[in-house]
């Protein structure tokens, strides 16, 4: 990898990593508070963050899936791992296996 495509796969793993934390407080933290000890704040919050988060994740997935010249494959999944709750470490992983991005 050259040093272009090193940066925009640390940014995209940083962006994936946040993205992928806010997902999971959303859903086991903030949406619990919400509905069984009635804090709907911690849904307003978390949930802000986490759409932020989610439209940047989706915003640099096609940019970083050009420089990091990937398939179509590879692209779907890093959108479909942004829907799921753990798909975005278990695309950083495959990532990490399939071209040795080490960051």
């Amino acid at each position: 990898m050259n040093v272009e495509q090193t940066l925009w796969a640390r940014r995209f793993k940083w962006i994936s990593m946040l993205e992928g934390i806010s997902f999971l407080l959303l859903l086991f933290i903030a949406m619990p508070l919400k509905y069984m000890y009635d804090m709907p704040k911690a849904v307003t919050y978390v949930g802000w963050a986490h759409g932020l988060l989610f439209v940047l994740y989706i915003y640099v997935v096609f940019p970083t899936a050009q420089k990091l010249k990937w398939e179509f494959g590879r692209t779907f999944f890093a959108l479909f791992a942004s829907i799921l709750p753990f798909g975005p470490f278990i695309f950083d992983r495959n990532l990490k296996k399939s071209q040795q991005v080490n960051l």
